[in-house]
C-alpha cells in the first residue's frame, strides 16, 4: 500500500503538462493529396486544456471545422470535435495519452518522452482507420514558450515516414 500510495504522488512531470493549461487557437495545416507539391488543407479551431482529477491529467477539449471529402467526393465543411486526456505515469515512466474524435470510433492510445532541452513531447502510437490500414505515428509537440506550441504528426503506412499534419497553436488571452 505504501508503494502505491508513492506512485500516485504528483512530481514535475504533471506539473509541465498543466502548466499549458487554458484556452488556446489553432490553425491545422494537412497534407492529405499523395501529390507532395500539393499545398496542404488549412483549417482554424480552438482548444481548452484543462487539469483534471488532483492535478493528475490534463484533458484537452477540441472544436474546428475541418474541409473534407462528402460520400459523394465533394468536399465541404465538416464540424470537428475531439478530446485528449494527457498524464505521466510514475509506474511506466512515461507520458501517456489518449484522443478520441467525432471522425471515426476509436481511442487512440499514445505513450512518450519528453526531453527538457528542447522542451519537446514525443509520442508514439498506432492507429487502424479502415480495416487493415494500420499506420505507426509519431506525434512531436514543440513548446516554443508559454504562449506557443507546435505538434507535428508523422505516419508510416509501411512506406516510410511522412509528415501529414501540423498544428500551430496559440493561447487565447496570452500569459
Amino acid at each position: 500500500m505504501k508503494q502505491m500510495i508513492e506512485m500516485s504522488k504528483l512530481n514535475e512531470n504533471h506539473k509541465l503538462l498543466s502548466s499549458l493549461d487554458g484556452n488556446w487557437n489553432y490553425t491545422i495545416q494537412m497534407w492529405m493529396n499523395p501529390d507532395p507539391n500539393a499545398k496542404p488543407q488549412e483549417s482554424k479551431g480552438s482548444a481548452t486544456r484543462k487539469t483534471v482529477m488532483g492535478g493528475r491529467y490534463v484533458m484537452m477539449d477540441v472544436t474546428g471545422k475541418m474541409q473534407m471529402p462528402g460520400e459523394d467526393g465533394k468536399i465541404k465543411d465538416v464540424q470537428f470535435k475531439g478530446m485528449g486526456l494527457e498524464g505521466y505515469d510514475n509506474v511506466k515512466k512515461k507520458f501517456v495519452s489518449s484522443w478520441i474524435d467525432n471522425m471515426g470510433t476509436g481511442i487512440q492510445f499514445s505513450e512518450g518522452s519528453y526531453d527538457p532541452a528542447t522542451k519537446t513531447f514525443t509520442y508514439t502510437s498506432e492507429m487502424e482507420p479502415m480495416p487493415g490500414m494500420k499506420s505507426q505515428v509519431r506525434e512531436v509537440i514543440k513548446i516554443a514558450d508559454n504562449n506557443h506550441m507546435t505538434l507535428e504528426w508523422y505516419e508510416n503506412q509501411g512506406g516510410g515516414e511522412k509528415k501529414t499534419m501540423e498544428i500551430s497553436y496559440t493561447r487565447a488571452g496570452k500569459k
